[in-house]
């Protein structure tokens, strides 16, 4: 039967869906409907797809206020009770619902390429959905809560001035290691501060999440979780050999990296302060010095690159869809948000004028081409990939990009900045590798101690770390995972950027033998949105999934060669 088309009178746009009472009536009349045909389970979907879309913009909103304002009692106040006493009740109608959907007999009767991702995803929530587990996890978003204010509230002084976390990023690169190092100290002195407070927030997660998936019927809540991200081609055994590959392949590459930085900088041993500055003691790459800027450039480099992803770049500059610059009361990091009922994304930065900024921006881009590509899908679900290949769209951004960087560099700057960014392959998956182990360890052994877990962080080091020399610095080193959002906010949520790293530098090979093609893929496999198992969404892109060494091989090899051709 051919897809119906969503009404659009059944939830106003203007509805206000921070409130449960005002959404209540919507999931109590699809609840209430009588499926007497395909077609009307059909519209069931549809309609449910409209009002999951409707809250899930107001969560949205929320949310990105927020991050926005980690000052601002008014705002968190609003976010933690759409958390505290709208979320659970959406999580009881959503089960509901996809109960209702799943076993209803005139599943059968739908066209079966265009449902079989979603009935099978409504499948495993309605597997997975305990009442018992709706308050825990509540909980666990208000914890995420505290970590966030914590961070947003860091601060350093330093040379006369007060410093966001972000901001201090400059000093890391600056040519004056003794300016470096008195930074990199005056940053860590600072996140030691609320080390333990942390390391208690991370303690009382794990056991909520432990909780869950005693709840739920498994062992642990690794493998609850795997199932819960409907991870359906490939387990945690393979996460392992992913790991073991990255060790084998990558580790090698970043060791001779980090020796070729050391001797340049002329050191016998790299130091933590050492690793973002230039080794040829130019100045760091400062691409803007105002968010405006930064934007401006990007969007020239859009023109450059494609119409239509100029297009989508350009849409960006209307309806409250950026916030770039670093400030005080900010949340860390970034991220792309899709409102998904009005089909706004929203971008969320931290800019402080750095390469890193203009690196996050694209990055942040390739999301919001993602969501803008697949925005018009009547299912809101399928607006939505599988993380390991949202992934893709984004971090292929950062490598499509690379020929039009001298909008904002000189030619021998935008060889340092091919540079590093082809470095990343080789050193940012050894992270990967050991925020995934570090998972995987603290997930399976509830009930560990702290010094336990970091005598596990410190092993995982050693086996991943290059070379970095940490003599003196062990406490710094023992929480320096505490800097990682996900394992806060979104467990195990990191394995998907080292999958989605591989299609992006297959992406970028890809693109080194035919741009137009590369990018026609590109969009094609974007515009499919989640509405496709994974393994064909990389088959689109022209990129193949497979986490055996076998790719990270050739890709290691190429990646190799590329590096040798620039200058250090």
């Amino acid at each position: 039967m051919s897809s119906a088309t969503t009404a659009p009178e059944f939830v106003p746009a203007s509805l206000d869906a921070t409130k449960w009472e005002n959404v209540a009536p919507y999931y109590t009349d699809l609840t209430a409907r009588t499926l007497s045909s395909a077609a009307d389970l059909e519209r069931l979907i549809l309609d449910r797809s409209m009002l999951d879309a409707t809250t899930g913009e107001a969560e949205a909103n929320l949310y990105i206020e927020m991050t926005r304002h980690t000052d601002d009692p008014a705002v968190q106040k609003a976010y933690a009770d759409f958390v505290s006493t709208v979320e659970p009740s959406l999580r009881k109608a959503a089960f509901t619902l996809d109960q209702k959907i799943v076993q209803s007999p005139f599943t059968k009767s739908l066209d079966t390429k265009r449902y079989a991702v979603y009935l099978r995803n409504l499948a495993v929530d309605v597997e997975l959905f305990r009442a018992e587990n709706v308050a825990i996890q509540t909980e666990l978003s208000q914890l995420d809560q505290r970590y966030s204010q914590l961070n947003g509230a860091m601060t350093v002084p330093f040379r006369g001035e007060e410093h966001t976390m972000a901001q201090m990023g400059r000093y890391f690169e600056d040519p004056d290691r003794s300016l470096r190092e008195a930074a990199w100290r005056a940053t860590q002195l600072r996140r030691a501060q609320n080390r333990d407070e942390v390391d208690a927030i991370y303690d009382e997660m794990l056991a909520k999440r432990h909780t869950i998936a005693k709840n739920a019927g498994f062992d642990n809540f690794r493998d609850y979780q795997h199932r819960r991200f409907k991870r359906f081609d490939y387990t945690s055994a393979d996460c392992k050999l992913f790991q073991d590959a990255i060790e084998a392949t990558l580790v090698p590459l970043q060791g001779k990296l980090h020796a070729e930085r050391a001797k340049t900088l002329g050191l016998a041993q790299l130091r933590p302060w050492d690793l973002a500055v230039d080794p040829q003691g130019r100045p760091p790459l400062r691409p803007f010095t105002d968010a405006s800027r930064l934007f401006d450039g990007c969007g020239d480099m859009y023109r450059r690159m494609d119409p239509e992803l100029s297009h989508l770049y350009a849409s960006l500059a209307e309806g409250d869809c950026l916030d770039l610059a670093s400030r005080k009361g900010k949340a860390p990091g970034g991220y792309q948000y899709q409102r998904q009922r009005s089909g706004r994304p929203f971008i969320f930065m931290n800019a402080a004028g750095v390469h890193r900024d203009l690196v996050t921006m694209v990055h942040e881009a390739g999301h919001a081409f993602h969501s803008l590509l697949c925005a018009n899908d009547p299912l809101v679900d399928y607006r939505n990939a599988p993380m390991e290949f949202a992934e893709v769209a984004s971090m292929s951004q950062e490598l499509l990009t690379l020929p039009f960087l001298s909008e904002f560099y000189t030619p021998e700057e935008c060889q340092r900045a091919e540079r590093d960014r082809l470095e990343k392959f080789p050193t940012l998956m050894p992270w990967i590798a050991t925020i995934d182990a570090f998972q995987h360890w603290t997930h399976t052994n509830p009930g560990h101690t702290v010094a336990e877990r970091r005598a596990a962080w410190r092993a995982l080091d050693q086996r991943f770390g290059g070379g970095c020399d940490w003599s003196g610095l062990e406490d710094t080193l023992e929480s320096s995972w505490q800097r990682q959002l996900h394992l806060f906010g979104s467990p195990f949520y990191y394995i998907e950027y080292g999958i989605a790293e591989l299609g992006a530098m297959q992406m970028w090979m890809q693109s080194r033998r035919n741009a137009a093609s590369a990018l026609a893929n590109y969009k094609k496999a974007l515009a499919l949105g989640g509405s496709r198992p994974l393994p064909e969404l990389f088959e689109t892109a022209g990129i193949r999934l497979d986490l055996s060494a076998n790719v990270m091989q050739e890709l290691a090899h190429e990646t190799e060669r590329a590096l040798d051709a620039l200058p250090v």
